[in-house]
């Protein structure tokens, strides 16, 4: 993305100067993705919304998990795919074809989940993804014993279903102040 065009349709500048934290995160994404994404520039016009965002989405994403980084990048596309999020498609299909080699694959979990190749296991985690996103009230113990019945522990239900609400929440985000993804997201991976 250009330096001149602004990450969202809202008229929150950046924090200026960063922390000495804030700038050294800002570094290693660049140095380790060669960008910041532009949701993190996005929420730092304050500096504890930008932690407590980023805190969440370490744990969530990167931290220890009955559930791989593929299958929670998986659950992101799921979702922001049923929720037309332009943003977290852009960036997390870019994530998906890059955690799976297959640059298929990412293009069909944006599009629809049910036409890619995956297994059974998950694609009763995308369904149930599906459920929470589109009716979460809906959900019963039929729908997480059918997690359970393809091996999925509690913990693991406990880790798709707060996936899925943080990726319900950030989607919502993104389409309400017109967050634009990184331009080099659209071409990594391919």
């Amino acid at each position: 993305m250009s330096a001149d065009t602004s990450v969202t349709a809202l008229d929150l500048p950046m924090v200026d100067p960063l922390p000495a934290e804030t700038q050294k995160y800002f570094d290693i994404c660049q140095e380790k993705l060669g960008m910041v994404p532009n949701v993190l520039q996005a929420y730092a016009f304050d500096i504890a919304k930008l932690n407590a965002f980023t805190a969440m989405y370490n744990d969530l994403m990167l931290a220890e998990s009955g559930l791989s980084k593929l299958e929670r990048e998986m659950i992101a596309v799921t979702v922001s795919s049923i929720n037309k999020c332009f943003y977290c498609l852009t960036a997390h299909g870019a994530a998906v074809r890059q955690l799976s080699g297959d640059p298929q694959l990412g293009e069909m979990l944006v599009m629809n989940y049910r036409v890619a190749p995956i297994t059974p296991r998950q694609r009763t985690m995308l369904e149930f993804a599906e459920k929470v996103t589109k009716a979460s009230a809906e959900i019963t113990e039929d729908d997480r014993q059918g997690l359970r019945d393809h091996g999925f522990s509690d913990r693991d239900i406990w880790d798709i279903a707060n996936v899925t609400g943080f990726y319900n929440m950030s989607n919502r985000v993104a389409s309400a102040t017109d967050m634009r993804p990184n331009d080099e997201y659209h071409s990594l991976h391919r």
